[in-house]
Formats: C-alpha cells, sequence, structure tokens
C-alpha cells in the first residue's frame, strides 16, 4: 500500500468509526488524509471497498493484538479470560464507542454489501476462537459454552459502546470466570 493509501485508509477507519460508514463520504476522507478523490478511487476503486479495506484492517489488527493475550495464557481457562482482558484493553485504546463490526452491522445489514461478509466474518470467527478454547475444558459442552461466553464477551463490547454502565467489559469478563470457577460448563474439566 502506498503511503498515500495507507493514509486514506486510516483516514477513512477513524471517520468510519467516529462518525458511522453512512455519514462519511469520499471528500472528507480526501480531505483528511490530504489526497485527492481521484487517488482514492485508483486505489479502491469505491467507497464500498474503502470501507472493506477499514474492517478488514481493524480485524486483522484486532487479531494480532488478541494473539499475544492468548500466547502469555498458560491454561485453557486462562486463555478464555484473556480474551476478555484483550477486549477490555482493546476497548479502554481503540473502541470508546463499541465494537466496530457491530456499529458497522448496523449501517450495513444488506448480505449483498461487500463488507458483509467480513463483519460476519469476524464474529464467526470469535465463536469459532471461543469454541476452540471452551473444548479444551468442556468436551460434552463446548458448543454451549462458547455460545455463551460469545454472549457475554459481544453483550459486554455492546454495553461499552452505548455506555449503558461503567465497566461492562470487565462485568462479562467476571461473569465469564465465574462460570468456568462454579463448574456450570456442562462437561468441563478441571484445568
Amino acid at each position: 500500500m502506498t503511503p498515500a493509501a495507507r493514509r486514506a485508509l486510516d483516514a477513512a477507519g477513524r471517520l468510519f468509526y467516529e462518525r458511522g460508514i453512512h455519514a462519511v463520504g469520499v471528500d472528507l476522507i480526501a480531505a483528511e488524509a490530504g489526497v485527492t478523490k481521484k487517488t482514492l478511487y485508483d486505489r479502491f476503486g469505491s467507497k464500498e471497498q474503502i470501507v472493506v479495506e477499514y474492517l478488514a484492517d481493524r480485524d486483522e489488527r484486532w487479531r494480532s493484538f488478541l494473539a499475544g493475550y492468548l500466547a502469555a495464557a498458560p491454561t485453557p481457562r486462562a486463555r478464555i479470560l484473556a480474551v476478555f482482558d484483550a477486549s477490555r484493553d482493546w476497548a479502554a485504546d481503540r473502541s470508546a464507542k463499541g465494537c466496530s463490526m457491530v456499529n458497522a452491522h448496523a449501517e450495513i445489514s444488506d448480505a449483498s454489501h461487500p463488507a458483509y461478509p467480513i463483519i460476519t466474518g469476524q464474529k464467526a470467527w470469535m465463536l469459532a476462537l471461543f469454541t476452540g478454547l471452551a473444548r479444551e475444558i468442556a468436551p460434552e459442552g463446548a458448543d454451549r459454552l462458547a455460545r455463551t461466553l460469545m454472549l457475554l464477551h459481544e453483550g459486554g463490547l455492546v454495553a461499552h459502546g452505548l455506555h449503558v454502565f461503567p465497566g461492562a467489559v470487565e462485568q462479562a469478563r467476571d461473569d465469564a470466570e465465574r462460570l468456568l470457577t462454579a463448574g456450570e460448563a456442562p462437561g468441563a474439566v478441571d484445568r
């Protein structure tokens, strides 16, 4: 990616996240990035493709960020809780308005939009992650446990983004820890 294209993507990402995808036009992205509209269209082709690139970039950065937390966690339970810890820290630094994928889905619910598979794919990846982690501690009940963890995680992110109450992601983590510690996970084994 050229420096100008990177500036444009960074500007688009900031603007889309802060103001909403539909509220931000190509003219504003170009002005914020210090590039021409021609540069934007030459590199990305359309606003829709800029949205795709923004969401894919954000997802890639999230996965990389999360990988560090997962790698540092010594046990399956610790890895599950590390997802919540990573989300808490990511939200504190990068997501005052909540999950960018959830926010994007509020604006893009048409499955034919090119960004839709990025949005839903990120959530499918998160569920698969929770399922794999749950399988390590609750082989018999991994699917249900993973869905419960996913609901806690996503609910915490949404409540954080909407400023429903302070510490939403932290409470979701605490509830996940209680669930894992209490042995409420069906088929859980002590690890």
